[in-house]
């Protein structure tokens, strides 16, 4: 039986990312269906729910935080595609990527702005510049 932090975490992931993140949940059901409850009760359930911060600015966080880890490629895709599901710009999204180049790096940067890049053209989006 799934308690109210998983209802709760569900019902804030669905907002957040529509349904990419509902089958990121449903492809652990056949190897780790704990997991994909940790995730919807802890992530979603417990910190995405908190006051403090909209959606927009936690999406901003955690794609700069993945950029910033590094060899999170699918999770990073994952988040872009929420933070333009909770309506980011993707200019935003690119300048939140260029303002870690001092402190993680080009290469890293790099990564993301070209999984930003893929995410964009298949939605037929363009970064627009002054």
């Amino acid at each position: 039986m799934k308690n109210e932090r998983f209802h709760k975490g569900l019902e804030q992931l669905c907002a957040i990312d529509g349904t990419n993140g509902e089958q990121v949940i449903k492809s652990l059901e056949d190897i780790s269906p704990d997991l994909g409850r940790f995730i919807v009760e802890f992530a979603f359930g417990d910190i995405y729910t908190r006051p403090g911060l909209t959606l927009q600015e936690r999406e901003l966080i955690t794609i700069t935080s993945l950029l910033t880890a590094g060899g999170c490629e699918a999770q990073l895709d994952v988040h872009l595609h929420a933070a333009l599901h909770v309506g980011i710009a993707p200019e935003k999204i690119i300048e939140a990527c260029l303002q870690c180049i001092p402190y993680t790096g080009f290469p890293r940067v790099l990564n993301a702005v070209f999984a930003a890049k893929e995410i964009f053209q298949e939605k037929g989006m363009h970064v627009k510049y002054k």
